[in-house]
Protein backbone atom coordinates (compact mmCIF):
# COMPACT_ATOMS: atom_id res chain seq x y z
CA UNK A 1 0.00 0.00 0.00
CA UNK A 2 1.02 3.26 -1.03
CA UNK A 3 0.26 6.78 0.59
CA UNK A 4 2.04 9.20 -2.30
CA UNK A 5 3.13 6.40 -4.77
CA UNK A 6 5.05 9.11 -6.84
CA UNK A 7 7.44 10.35 -4.29
CA UNK A 8 8.20 7.04 -2.22
CA UNK A 9 9.08 5.48 -5.71
CA UNK A 10 11.47 8.34 -7.11
CA UNK A 11 13.72 7.35 -9.87
CA UNK A 12 17.32 7.39 -8.03
CA UNK A 13 18.07 10.45 -10.99
CA UNK A 14 14.77 11.84 -9.73
CA UNK A 15 15.74 11.48 -6.36
CA UNK A 16 19.23 13.18 -6.29
CA UNK A 17 18.01 16.02 -8.20
CA UNK A 18 15.14 17.01 -5.88
CA UNK A 19 17.55 15.81 -2.93
CA UNK A 20 20.48 18.50 -4.67
CA UNK A 21 17.81 21.58 -5.18
CA UNK A 22 15.98 20.71 -1.46
CA UNK A 23 19.67 21.06 0.19
CA UNK A 24 20.25 24.06 -1.65
CA UNK A 25 17.11 25.57 0.11
CA UNK A 26 18.01 24.50 3.09
CA UNK A 27 21.12 25.86 3.35
CA UNK A 28 19.26 29.42 2.21
CA UNK A 29 17.16 29.01 5.35
CA UNK A 30 20.05 27.70 7.92
CA UNK A 31 22.04 30.90 7.12
CA UNK A 32 18.73 33.09 8.58
CA UNK A 33 19.95 31.06 11.61
CA UNK A 34 23.23 33.17 13.29
CA UNK A 35 24.84 29.91 14.35
CA UNK A 36 24.77 28.91 10.76
CA UNK A 37 26.02 31.86 9.20
CA UNK A 38 29.04 32.11 11.42
CA UNK A 39 29.67 28.24 10.39
CA UNK A 40 29.40 28.22 7.02
CA UNK A 41 30.91 31.81 6.67
CA UNK A 42 33.91 30.06 8.48
CA UNK A 43 33.45 26.87 5.75
CA UNK A 44 33.60 29.21 3.06
CA UNK A 45 30.69 27.79 1.76
CA UNK A 46 27.55 29.54 0.35
CA UNK A 47 24.45 27.29 -1.01
CA UNK A 48 25.76 28.10 -4.86
CA UNK A 49 29.00 26.04 -3.96
CA UNK A 50 27.06 22.82 -3.40
CA UNK A 51 26.71 21.64 -7.25
CA UNK A 52 26.65 17.87 -6.33
CA UNK A 53 25.05 15.56 -3.35
CA UNK A 54 28.78 14.76 -2.75
CA UNK A 55 29.67 17.74 -1.59
CA UNK A 56 27.23 17.73 1.17
CA UNK A 57 30.13 16.37 3.00
CA UNK A 58 32.21 19.81 2.77
CA UNK A 59 28.88 21.20 4.96
CA UNK A 60 29.86 21.62 9.37
CA UNK A 61 28.44 18.92 11.79
CA UNK A 62 25.38 20.17 14.19
CA UNK A 63 25.78 18.55 17.58
CA UNK A 64 22.90 18.59 19.98
CA UNK A 65 24.98 20.22 22.32
CA UNK A 66 24.91 23.44 19.96
CA UNK A 67 20.79 22.73 20.11
CA UNK A 68 21.46 23.15 23.97
CA UNK A 69 23.68 26.12 23.62
CA UNK A 70 21.08 27.89 20.74
CA UNK A 71 18.11 27.75 23.53
CA UNK A 72 15.34 28.60 23.64
CA UNK A 73 14.57 30.13 19.94
CA UNK A 74 18.07 30.72 18.48
CA UNK A 75 18.35 27.93 15.70
CA UNK A 76 14.47 29.13 14.42
CA UNK A 77 14.73 30.40 11.03
CA UNK A 78 11.36 32.58 11.15
CA UNK A 79 9.90 35.05 13.31
CA UNK A 80 8.25 33.78 16.62
CA UNK A 81 4.47 34.55 14.64
CA UNK A 82 5.21 31.65 11.95
CA UNK A 83 5.84 29.26 14.83
CA UNK A 84 2.40 27.70 15.38
CA UNK A 85 3.60 24.84 17.79
CA UNK A 86 6.57 24.39 19.95
CA UNK A 87 8.15 20.65 21.41
CA UNK A 88 10.95 20.23 23.39
CA UNK A 89 13.23 17.39 24.55
CA UNK A 90 13.31 15.84 28.50
CA UNK A 91 16.18 17.82 28.48
CA UNK A 92 17.68 15.40 31.47
CA UNK A 93 20.93 15.73 30.53
CA UNK A 94 20.88 19.70 30.64
CA UNK A 95 18.81 22.29 28.76
CA UNK A 96 16.19 20.22 26.34
CA UNK A 97 16.35 20.92 22.87
CA UNK A 98 13.50 23.02 21.56
CA UNK A 99 11.98 22.62 18.21
CA UNK A 100 9.63 24.63 16.89
CA UNK A 101 7.25 24.30 13.77
CA UNK A 102 5.11 26.41 11.00
CA UNK A 103 1.85 25.25 9.72
CA UNK A 104 3.89 24.12 6.47
CA UNK A 105 6.33 21.63 8.65
CA UNK A 106 3.02 20.25 10.49
CA UNK A 107 1.89 19.24 7.10
CA UNK A 108 4.78 17.75 6.21
CA UNK A 109 4.99 15.93 9.30
CA UNK A 110 1.82 14.77 9.11
CA UNK A 111 2.50 13.54 5.20
CA UNK A 112 5.31 10.89 6.52
CA UNK A 113 3.42 9.43 9.21
CA UNK A 114 0.41 9.35 6.72
CA UNK A 115 3.11 6.91 4.27
CA UNK A 116 4.75 5.40 7.41
CA UNK A 117 0.70 4.15 8.93
CA UNK A 118 -0.01 3.17 5.17
CA UNK A 119 2.74 1.41 4.46
CA UNK A 120 2.33 -0.84 7.76
CA UNK A 121 -0.63 -1.78 6.10
CA UNK A 122 -3.18 0.49 8.20
CA UNK A 123 -6.17 2.14 6.62
CA UNK A 124 -9.19 3.99 7.34
CA UNK A 125 -10.88 0.77 8.42
CA UNK A 126 -8.57 0.58 11.50
CA UNK A 127 -8.69 1.57 15.43
CA UNK A 128 -5.78 3.09 16.66
CA UNK A 129 -4.62 3.74 20.18
CA UNK A 130 -1.62 6.22 20.16
CA UNK A 131 0.11 5.16 23.60
CA UNK A 132 3.19 7.27 23.38
CA UNK A 133 3.37 10.71 25.59
CA UNK A 134 1.38 13.69 24.23
CA UNK A 135 2.44 17.21 25.67
CA UNK A 136 6.29 18.44 25.04
CA UNK A 137 7.64 15.13 23.76
CA UNK A 138 6.57 14.61 20.03
CA UNK A 139 5.83 10.95 19.54
CA UNK A 140 2.08 11.22 20.91
CA UNK A 141 1.14 14.40 18.29
CA UNK A 142 3.06 13.20 15.70
CA UNK A 143 1.52 9.53 15.52
CA UNK A 144 -1.60 11.44 15.88
CA UNK A 145 -2.21 13.73 13.08
CA UNK A 146 -0.67 11.04 10.80
CA UNK A 147 -3.62 8.68 11.92
CA UNK A 148 -5.91 11.33 11.55
CA UNK A 149 -4.41 11.94 8.25
CA UNK A 150 -5.34 8.28 6.89
CA UNK A 151 -8.85 8.54 8.49
CA UNK A 152 -8.34 6.06 11.04
CA UNK A 153 -10.39 6.09 14.53
CA UNK A 154 -7.94 7.72 16.73
CA UNK A 155 -7.82 6.66 20.61
CA UNK A 156 -5.31 9.39 22.09
CA UNK A 157 -4.85 7.06 25.23
CA UNK A 158 -0.74 8.49 25.90
CA UNK A 159 1.21 6.40 28.83
CA UNK A 160 -0.15 5.36 31.92
CA UNK A 161 -3.49 3.40 33.58
CA UNK A 162 -2.39 0.00 32.14
CA UNK A 163 -5.10 -1.59 33.32
CA UNK A 164 -7.34 1.14 31.63
CA UNK A 165 -5.44 0.99 28.32
CA UNK A 166 -6.28 -2.86 28.13
CA UNK A 167 -9.83 -2.48 28.63
CA UNK A 168 -9.83 0.37 25.23
CA UNK A 169 -8.24 -1.94 23.28
CA UNK A 170 -11.26 -4.37 24.25
CA UNK A 171 -14.25 -1.98 24.20
CA UNK A 172 -13.22 0.22 21.31
CA UNK A 173 -11.81 -3.31 19.30
CA UNK A 174 -8.70 -1.37 18.89
CA UNK A 175 -6.63 -3.11 15.79
CA UNK A 176 -3.03 -1.25 16.28
CA UNK A 177 -0.89 0.21 18.94
CA UNK A 178 1.68 2.45 19.07
CA UNK A 179 4.10 2.77 22.05
CA UNK A 180 7.80 2.43 23.28
CA UNK A 181 8.39 -1.69 23.19
CA UNK A 182 9.24 -1.77 27.45
CA UNK A 183 5.42 -0.36 27.26
CA UNK A 184 4.16 -3.19 24.92
CA UNK A 185 6.12 -5.43 27.37
CA UNK A 186 3.82 -3.94 30.21
CA UNK A 187 0.81 -4.05 28.49
CA UNK A 188 1.14 -7.61 27.82
CA UNK A 189 2.48 -8.96 30.99
CA UNK A 190 -0.90 -6.63 32.61
CA UNK A 191 -2.94 -8.61 30.18
CA UNK A 192 -1.80 -11.88 31.38
CA UNK A 193 -2.20 -11.03 34.77
CA UNK A 194 -5.64 -10.00 34.07
CA UNK A 195 -6.52 -13.30 32.30
CA UNK A 196 -7.11 -11.07 29.23
CA UNK A 197 -6.78 -11.91 25.30
CA UNK A 198 -6.78 -8.80 23.28
CA UNK A 199 -7.64 -10.36 20.12
CA UNK A 200 -8.57 -7.20 17.68
CA UNK A 201 -5.22 -6.25 18.11
CA UNK A 202 -3.24 -7.08 14.66
CA UNK A 203 -0.49 -4.39 14.35
CA UNK A 204 1.77 -3.09 16.87
CA UNK A 205 3.71 0.01 16.27
CA UNK A 206 6.99 0.45 18.86
CA UNK A 207 10.10 2.89 18.74
CA UNK A 208 11.61 5.89 20.88
CA UNK A 209 14.36 2.87 22.25
CA UNK A 210 16.64 0.81 20.42
CA UNK A 211 14.86 -3.42 20.94
CA UNK A 212 15.80 -6.30 19.64
CA UNK A 213 14.29 -9.12 17.42
CA UNK A 214 13.96 -11.14 20.19
CA UNK A 215 12.00 -8.85 21.91
CA UNK A 216 9.71 -8.21 18.69
CA UNK A 217 8.96 -11.98 18.73
CA UNK A 218 8.46 -11.64 22.62
CA UNK A 219 5.75 -8.74 21.96
CA UNK A 220 3.98 -10.63 18.41
CA UNK A 221 3.80 -13.69 20.49
CA UNK A 222 2.58 -12.32 23.69
CA UNK A 223 0.03 -9.50 22.02
CA UNK A 224 -0.89 -11.54 18.93
CA UNK A 225 0.43 -8.59 16.44
CA UNK A 226 2.75 -8.23 13.53
CA UNK A 227 5.69 -5.60 15.14
CA UNK A 228 6.63 -2.95 13.10
CA UNK A 229 9.82 -0.11 13.71
CA UNK A 230 9.18 3.37 14.20
CA UNK A 231 12.54 5.76 13.99
CA UNK A 232 12.67 9.71 14.43
CA UNK A 233 13.89 12.13 16.77
CA UNK A 234 12.74 15.56 17.72
CA UNK A 235 15.30 17.46 15.62
CA UNK A 236 13.48 15.52 12.47
CA UNK A 237 10.09 16.73 13.26
CA UNK A 238 9.50 13.70 15.73
CA UNK A 239 8.83 9.62 15.19
CA UNK A 240 7.99 9.25 11.39
CA UNK A 241 11.68 9.98 9.34
CA UNK A 242 12.13 6.52 9.11
CA UNK A 243 9.61 3.16 8.92
CA UNK A 244 9.68 -0.04 8.44
CA UNK A 245 7.39 -2.11 5.42
CA UNK A 246 6.09 -5.28 5.41
CA UNK A 247 9.18 -6.78 4.29
CA UNK A 248 10.37 -5.73 8.06
CA UNK A 249 13.70 -6.00 6.77
CA UNK A 250 15.32 -2.26 7.48
CA UNK A 251 13.49 1.09 7.78
CA UNK A 252 12.64 3.34 4.89
CA UNK A 253 13.73 6.62 5.61
CA UNK A 254 11.99 9.32 3.60
CA UNK A 255 14.72 10.72 1.22
CA UNK A 256 13.26 13.13 -0.27
CA UNK A 257 12.83 14.92 3.19
CA UNK A 258 15.78 14.18 4.92
CA UNK A 259 19.80 13.59 3.52
CA UNK A 260 21.00 10.90 5.54
CA UNK A 261 24.62 10.00 5.32
CA UNK A 262 26.74 7.44 8.18
CA UNK A 263 29.96 8.24 9.66
CA UNK A 264 32.55 6.94 11.27
CA UNK A 265 31.91 8.67 14.89
CA UNK A 266 35.38 9.39 15.86
CA UNK A 267 36.58 10.57 12.09
CA UNK A 268 33.62 12.11 10.60
CA UNK A 269 34.66 10.11 7.67
CA UNK A 270 31.86 9.21 5.30
CA UNK A 271 30.99 5.44 5.21
CA UNK A 272 29.85 3.43 2.53
CA UNK A 273 26.64 1.26 2.35
CA UNK A 274 26.83 -1.90 4.70
CA UNK A 275 29.70 0.11 6.75
CA UNK A 276 28.56 0.69 10.54
CA UNK A 277 28.93 4.03 11.87
CA UNK A 278 26.50 6.99 13.41
CA UNK A 279 23.56 8.43 11.72
CA UNK A 280 23.97 12.18 10.41
CA UNK A 281 20.62 13.64 8.82
CA UNK A 282 20.13 16.91 7.06
CA UNK A 283 16.43 17.38 7.13
CA UNK A 284 15.35 18.88 3.43
CA UNK A 285 12.04 20.63 4.50
CA UNK A 286 11.92 22.20 7.28
CA UNK A 287 10.87 25.76 7.31
CA UNK A 288 11.42 27.00 11.11
CA UNK A 289 14.34 25.19 12.32
CA UNK A 290 16.49 23.93 9.52
CA UNK A 291 19.31 21.61 10.24
CA UNK A 292 22.51 20.88 8.86
CA UNK A 293 24.50 17.28 9.39
CA UNK A 294 22.77 16.51 12.44
CA UNK A 295 24.82 14.33 14.45
CA UNK A 296 22.07 11.87 15.92
CA UNK A 297 24.62 9.89 17.90
CA UNK A 298 22.29 6.85 16.82
CA UNK A 299 24.57 3.98 15.49
CA UNK A 300 23.20 2.13 12.34
CA UNK A 301 24.22 1.70 8.65
CA UNK A 302 23.20 1.54 5.22
CA UNK A 303 21.68 -1.15 3.50
CA UNK A 304 23.24 -2.27 0.25
CA UNK A 305 19.76 -4.17 -1.31
CA UNK A 306 16.78 -2.69 -3.11
CA UNK A 307 13.61 -3.68 -0.97
CA UNK A 308 11.05 -5.51 -3.10
CA UNK A 309 8.44 -3.37 -2.20
CA UNK A 310 9.94 -0.49 -4.30
CA UNK A 311 10.57 2.20 -1.99
CA UNK A 312 14.09 4.09 -1.28
CA UNK A 313 17.39 2.94 0.20
CA UNK A 314 16.94 1.51 4.05
CA UNK A 315 18.83 1.75 7.32
CA UNK A 316 19.46 -0.92 9.72
CA UNK A 317 17.49 -1.10 12.68
CA UNK A 318 18.90 1.59 15.37
CA UNK A 319 21.59 -0.89 17.04
CA UNK A 320 22.40 1.44 19.79
CA UNK A 321 23.93 5.14 20.23
CA UNK A 322 27.27 6.13 20.21
CA UNK A 323 26.57 8.06 23.72
CA UNK A 324 24.58 5.46 25.53
CA UNK A 325 27.45 2.70 24.51
CA UNK A 326 29.68 1.57 27.36
CA UNK A 327 32.99 1.20 27.94
CA UNK A 328 33.67 -1.83 30.37
CA UNK A 329 37.32 -2.63 30.52
CA UNK A 330 37.54 -1.35 27.11
CA UNK A 331 34.83 -3.54 25.32
CA UNK A 332 32.37 -1.49 23.50
CA UNK A 333 28.79 -2.78 24.80
CA UNK A 334 25.39 -1.62 24.02
CA UNK A 335 22.55 -2.19 26.24
CA UNK A 336 20.24 -3.89 23.02
CA UNK A 337 23.08 -6.24 22.99
CA UNK A 338 22.01 -7.34 27.12
CA UNK A 339 18.41 -7.55 26.26
CA UNK A 340 19.51 -9.82 23.13
CA UNK A 341 20.96 -12.09 24.99
CA UNK A 342 18.38 -12.14 27.50
CA UNK A 343 15.51 -12.10 25.37
CA UNK A 344 16.90 -15.64 23.50
CA UNK A 345 16.93 -17.47 27.00
CA UNK A 346 13.14 -18.74 27.71
CA UNK A 347 14.02 -18.86 32.27
CA UNK A 348 14.23 -15.36 32.34
CA UNK A 349 12.23 -12.28 32.08
CA UNK A 350 12.34 -9.51 29.43
CA UNK A 351 13.00 -7.22 32.62
CA UNK A 352 16.43 -6.40 33.43
CA UNK A 353 18.37 -3.52 35.00
CA UNK A 354 22.31 -3.32 34.42
CA UNK A 355 24.83 -1.56 37.35
CA UNK A 356 28.20 -0.40 36.78
CA UNK A 357 30.86 -0.18 39.34
CA UNK A 358 34.07 0.86 39.33
CA UNK A 359 36.13 -1.38 42.10
CA UNK A 360 39.64 -1.29 43.12
CA UNK A 361 40.20 0.08 39.64
CA UNK A 362 38.50 -2.27 37.76
CA UNK A 363 35.31 -1.84 36.14
CA UNK A 364 32.32 -4.05 37.25
CA UNK A 365 29.21 -5.12 35.41
CA UNK A 366 26.14 -6.58 37.65
CA UNK A 367 23.19 -7.35 35.66
CA UNK A 368 19.79 -7.90 37.51
CA UNK A 369 17.41 -10.01 35.55
CA UNK A 370 14.22 -11.18 36.48
CA UNK A 371 13.17 -14.98 36.50
CA UNK A 372 10.75 -16.03 34.20
CA UNK A 373 7.18 -16.12 36.01
CA UNK A 374 6.52 -19.39 34.44
CA UNK A 375 9.40 -20.86 35.64
CA UNK A 376 9.54 -19.33 39.09
CA UNK A 377 8.89 -21.45 41.64
CA UNK A 378 8.23 -19.34 44.45
CA UNK A 379 12.42 -19.33 45.66
CA UNK A 380 15.58 -18.16 44.82
CA UNK A 381 17.85 -20.66 45.68
CA UNK A 382 18.83 -24.03 43.73
CA UNK A 383 19.32 -21.02 40.66
CA UNK A 384 23.31 -21.89 40.46
CA UNK A 385 22.71 -23.08 37.12
CA UNK A 386 20.48 -20.76 35.90
CA UNK A 387 22.46 -17.74 36.68
CA UNK A 388 25.86 -19.71 35.71
CA UNK A 389 24.05 -20.04 32.29
CA UNK A 390 22.91 -16.59 31.68
CA UNK A 391 26.29 -15.10 32.92
CA UNK A 392 28.16 -17.68 30.52
CA UNK A 393 25.73 -16.75 27.47
CA UNK A 394 26.59 -13.06 28.09
CA UNK A 395 30.18 -13.08 28.13
CA UNK A 396 29.96 -15.24 25.05
CA UNK A 397 28.24 -12.74 23.38
CA UNK A 398 29.93 -9.52 25.27
CA UNK A 399 33.17 -10.88 25.56
CA UNK A 400 33.37 -9.86 28.92
CA UNK A 401 32.74 -11.20 32.71
CA UNK A 402 29.89 -10.21 33.91
CA UNK A 403 27.72 -10.68 37.50
CA UNK A 404 24.29 -11.85 37.03
CA UNK A 405 22.24 -11.60 39.82
CA UNK A 406 18.31 -12.98 39.77
CA UNK A 407 15.31 -11.57 40.89
CA UNK A 408 12.23 -12.33 41.33
CA UNK A 409 9.10 -12.01 38.69
CA UNK A 410 7.34 -8.20 38.78
CA UNK A 411 10.24 -6.55 41.03
CA UNK A 412 12.32 -4.41 38.77
CA UNK A 413 11.31 -1.12 37.35
CA UNK A 414 8.65 -0.89 34.63
CA UNK A 415 8.57 2.13 32.07
CA UNK A 416 5.76 3.62 30.60
CA UNK A 417 8.09 5.95 28.54
CA UNK A 418 11.59 4.92 27.52
CA UNK A 419 13.03 2.79 29.26
CA UNK A 420 16.08 3.35 31.41
CA UNK A 421 18.41 0.29 32.56
CA UNK A 422 21.54 1.44 32.74
CA UNK A 423 23.00 3.10 35.92
CA UNK A 424 26.47 3.72 35.65
CA UNK A 425 27.93 4.21 39.15
CA UNK A 426 31.92 4.70 38.40
CA UNK A 427 32.21 8.34 38.79
CA UNK A 428 31.50 7.19 42.98
CA UNK A 429 34.43 6.44 45.12
CA UNK A 430 34.91 2.82 46.48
Amino acid sequence: MFWNNHIETLSDDELAALQLKRLKWTIRQAEKVPFYRTQLREAGLHADDIRSLDDAGRLPFTRKQDLREGYPFGFFAVPLKQIVRIHTTSGTTGKPTVVGYTRQDLDNWAEMMARDLTMVGLSDDDVFQNALGYGLFTGGLGFHYGAEKIGMTVIPSATGNTKRQIEMIMDFGVTAINSTPSYGMRLAEVAEEMGVELDTLRVGIFGAEPWSDNMRKELEERLGITAYDSYGMSEMYGPGASFECEERNGLHFWHDSYLVEIIDPETGEVLGPGERGELVVTPLVKEAMPLIRYRTGDITMLMEDRCPCGRGQKIARIMGRSDDMLVIRGVNVFPSQIEHVLLSLPEVGEQFMVYIDRMHHLDEMNIEVEINRECFSGELKDLAKLQKRVAGALRDTLGLRTSVTLVEPGTLPRFEGKAKRVIDRRGEVW
